[in-house]
């Protein structure tokens, strides 16, 4: 394993070559695309609005327990009215914003 290297010597210039390269850069389409599911998916719960239904079926939840809280109380005063009409007046807010976003939902049609 003593074996010695052939020396180099450093006045030797390097070797200049030129090469020619072919390379393949267009893209690999195997057909199908992995994600299309999840995808498809994405698409469907956006189509039936599932979030916006259960956030708007919360606050009719909410808005019915506050209005029978006010309603059993016996002299309810100023800030609890006040809680009730703001609880109120946001259902309305809610709705609107509800049923105004429907336009992004009607371009999927379950294909």
């Amino acid at each position: 394993m003593n074996e010695e290297l052939p020396k180099v010597e450093e006045s030797e210039a390097p070797i200049k070559r030129k090469l020619e390269l072919d390379i393949d850069v267009t893209p690999k389409n195997d057909g199908d695309n992995p994600f299309a599911k999840w995808v498809h998916l994405a698409k469907t719960i956006d189509a039936w609005r599932i979030f916006p239904r259960i956030f708007v079926s919360v606050y009719i939840v909410l808005l019915y327990k506050v209005v029978i809280w006010f309603m059993a109380l016996p002299e309810p005063n100023l800030e609890q009215s006040a809680l009730v009409s703001i609880v109120v007046g946001a259902m309305a807010a809610v709705f609107g914003i509800y049923a105004g976003t429907s336009g992004q939902s009607k371009k999927f049609k379950g294909e």
